[in-house]
Formats: structure tokens, C-alpha cells, sequence
């Protein structure tokens, strides 16, 4: 009775009841009463309701972003740790396969310990040996650049009678390719040092790389004059459509030749570095067309490159004179537009002449580019002859167009000194 007094009491009395206080005291009450045990179960599942309740509504009192906040957290708590086993298991499995891979053949610090100093000069050179091979790749690299440019076979004979030296050019041979087909089309330039006023040319051979030409060429010098000179060889690439390329050439000092027998013998081609720079005059681009039937020549001037600077600022005032004589009479007389202050002028300008067939071969046309002076006379800067009568680039370019009737034939020249008028 005293026990059913004291759950009334609390029943009536508010106040949270304590779940472990409730358990010893249904202990407590059962050892002196004669309560069942549903009777116990049921009182321990009351009390336990009540703490729950009392729970919910502790949370039910919490702010939206409160609960919000805790299922975050702990959220990223659970990925934090997923995370953290996952790169665990990862790292392992990778020192599993580096370590596999290194077995392979992949040498680690350790191998190189392990294998001395022989290991270390595979993987790190000394300093000493990396300098020598340097040295010998350098001179490997130098071997290469030396690039053999052929070699020519001439003859000299000196007549001391007439004063006059008989050059022969023979043949050349193993030259190296200047075309894209990979061949070249030679002709070789014969000339004396330091004058150079009178130049020979061979004929140009097609698609060759050894070339025979078989041709001689005389200069008048007199004997106390050719210890003086020096003998040139230059061998050039064809090119119709622009500058022609000089592949070599050999200097032969007269004063080292025995004149007294004839000289036959082969040389090399040396690098011809310093023959461009001795052109200054400049070069100049034309075309040739003419028509026997109706007796017309028409000369297209094109173009002009690198003329010479004949200004006080550097520059020039270029226009070009075309003449055609015939013999030392001038027949017509024609020039082009000045263009002001270049070097580099275009003209792509046409004149016609009337020359009729039969005289087509007695004619010569000299093609003479002019700096424009306001001020005095204009001066000439270089000149170019075209003929039966020329030679070289020259005789060659006139034969072409007679050659090829009706159709303009264009090529650039390298133009010549004018002759001071006596």
C-alpha cells in the first residue's frame, strides 16, 4: 500500500522523473510487495515515454537553422572520414605497382647506391667528359658544314710575242645541285683582277652537274703587267627568272704560274663570299619580243634591284634610256618614267622599235639606267648591250629571242660600267 501511495504522489507532484531512480525504485518495491511483472514492465515504459517526450520537445523548442547546422555537420563529418579510408587504400595500392614497376627495371636511389660509382656516371656524367664530347659534336658539326662545291679543270698559255694570254676552261665537275630537280645549269665567268673591265663567259649547260666546256678566251696583257694580275674563275647557276647564284670560283695569282709552259690542272671551287659585294652597280629585270613578219622589237622594262646610291641621302632618282644603234649610229632613242627616291624601282613600261628582219642581226640596243638630277647633268649608273656583237648573259638573252619568235622572253642582267665618252 505505502508503494501505490508513493506513484500517486509523484503522479501528482510535476517534474521530470529520473529513469534510473524509477528502475531502483520498482526494484526496491518489488522485493517488499507482491507486484507482478507486468505490472513493473508497464511502470519502466511509462517513465520512459516521459523522457522521450521531454526530448521531443527539447528539439521541437530548436531554431529551423540550428537543425539545419547539425545535419550538415554531420554530414560532412561522414565524407571526411569516407575520404580519408578511400586515399588510404588508394596509397597503398600504388606502393604496391611502384614497387612491382621498380623490380621491372626502373633503377631507384637505393640501386644506385647499391651499383657505385659506375651507376653514377650513367645517370650524372662528370663535368670533365660532358666538355669533351661537346668538343668532338662541335668538330663533328664543323666537318658537315664544309659543303664541297666541285672542282674545274682550266689551262693558261702565255704568248710573250703578242702579249696575250690564252684561257682555256675545260670542264668542271661534282658541283652541287642549285635547282629543286636537283641539278644545276653552270656557265663559268672569266675575268682579270683588279681591272675587270673585260669579262668572257662559257655557254651554259642544261641540267648538269659536270659540264664541259672546252672553250678558250684571250686577253691582251702585256708582260710587265701580268705579275700583277690575278686570274678568276666564276661559276655560276643560270636562273632566267632572277638573280643568277654563284656556286664557286678559283683565283689563280699570275705571279705564281710558270708562263713559260703551258698549265693544265684541276682546283677546287672556294666559297665565293667576296664576289656579290664587288657588284654595286645594281641589276635590272627586262623582256625581248620579236616578231619577223612584221619587223617589230618590243622591250618591256620591268624592274630594277641594289642600284646604286648616287644622293647625298642614300638614295637615287632612277628612270632608264633604251637605245638601238646600228653600228656608232643611233637609230631611236626612247626612256621611262623617273621614279623618285628608291633603289628598288618598277617600271613594267613597253616601247616597240621598228627593225626589220634583215636587219635584226646589225643592230645593237643598249639599255642604260640614269639617276635623275634637277640640278647639272644626270648621272648613269650602269648599263647593259644587246647584240649579235655582246656576250655572255647579254649575247645569250638576244639569241633566245630570236629563237623564239613572238614570244617575250624575260631575264635579269647585271648592269655594267659605263665608258668614260673620250
Amino acid at each position: 500500500m505505502d508503494t501505490l501511495l508513493r506513484f500517486r504522489r509523484e503522479a501528482e507532484n510535476p517534474g521530470p522523473p529520473d529513469l534510473a531512480t524509477t528502475v531502483s525504485t520498482v526494484k526496491a518495491s518489488t522485493s517488499g510487495t507482491n507486484l507482478d511483472a507486468s505490472t513493473t514492465t508497464e511502470v519502466a515504459k511509462t517513465g520512459i515515454h516521459k523522457i522521450e517526450a521531454e526530448v521531443m520537445e527539447q528539439i521541437n523548442k530548436l531554431p529551423v537553422w540550428a537543425l539545419v547546422a547539425i545535419c550538415a555537420g554531420a554530414i560532412l563529418f561522414l565524407l571526411c572520414c569516407t575520404y580519408c579510408i578511400c586515399k588510404r587504400c588508394c596509397c597503398k595500392k600504388r606502393k604496391k605497382k611502384e614497387g612491382k614497376k621498380g623490380l621491372k627495371g626502373i633503377v631507384g636511389l637505393e640501386d644506385v647506391k647499391i651499383l657505385g660509382h659506375s651507376m653514377k656516371e650513367k645517370v650524372q656524367p662528370d663535368l670533365d667528359e660532358l666538355e669533351v664530347n661537346m668538343e668532338d659534336n662541335e668538330d663533328a658539326e664543323s666537318t658537315k658544314s664544309e659543303v664541297k662545291l666541285g672542282k674545274l679543270q682550266f689551262s693558261l698559255d702565255y704568248d710573250f710575242q703578242k702579249g696575250e694570254l690564252s684561257v682555256g676552261v675545260i670542264q668542271a665537275a661534282d658541283l652541287p645541285g642549285m635547282d629543286m630537280s636537283g641539278t644545276s645549269d653552270p656557265y663559268v665567268k672569266v675575268y682579270l683582277l683588279p681591272d675587270k673591265k673585260k669579262k668572257h663567259e662559257t655557254k651554259v649547260h642544261r641540267k648538269t652537274l659536270n659540264p664541259v666546256f672546252n672553250e678558250t678566251f684571250i686577253f691582251k696583257v702585256p708582260f710587265a703587267e701580268v705579275a700583277s694580275k690575278t686570274l678568276v674563275f666564276a661559276v655560276y647557276d643560270f636562273d632566267r627568272f632572277s638573280k643568277h647564284d654563284q656556286i664557286g670560283q678559283v683565283q689563280v695569282p699570275l705571279n705564281q704560274v710558270d708562263l713559260g709552259k703551258t698549265l693544265e690542272e684541276w682546283r677546287d671551287l672556294a666559297s665565293p663570299e667576296n664576289e656579290e659585294k664587288e657588284n654595286k652597280l645594281g641589276d635590272i629585270c627586262f623582256s625581248l619580243r620579236y616578231v619577223p613578219t612584221a619587223g617589230k622589237l618590243t622591250v618591256v622594262i620591268l624592274e630594277a634591284k641594289n642600284l646604286k646610291k648616287m644622293d647625298v641621302g642614300g638614295l637615287s632618282d632612277p628612270y632608264v634610256k633604251i637605245a638601238l644603234y646600228q653600228g656608232t649610229k643611233r637609230l631611236k632613242k626612247k626612256k621611262t618614267t623617273i621614279k623618285k627616291r628608291t633603289l628598288n624601282p618598277y617600271f613594267n613600261e613597253s616601247f616597240t622599235f621598228e627593225v626589220p628582219f634583215e636587219q635584226i642581226q646589225k643592230v645593237t640596243l643598249i639599255i642604260t639606267v640614269v639617276d635623275y638630277d634637277r640640278i647639272g647633268t644626270s648621272e648613269p649608273i650602269g648599263r647593259c648591250m644587246l647584240g649579235c656583237n655582246s656576250t655572255g648573259t647579254e649575247l645569250r638573252h638576244w639569241s633566245d629571242m630570236l629563237a623564239n619568235p613572238r614570244r617575250p622572253i624575260a631575264q635579269w642582267h647585271t648592269l655594267q660600267e659605263v665608258p668614260e665618252k673620250s
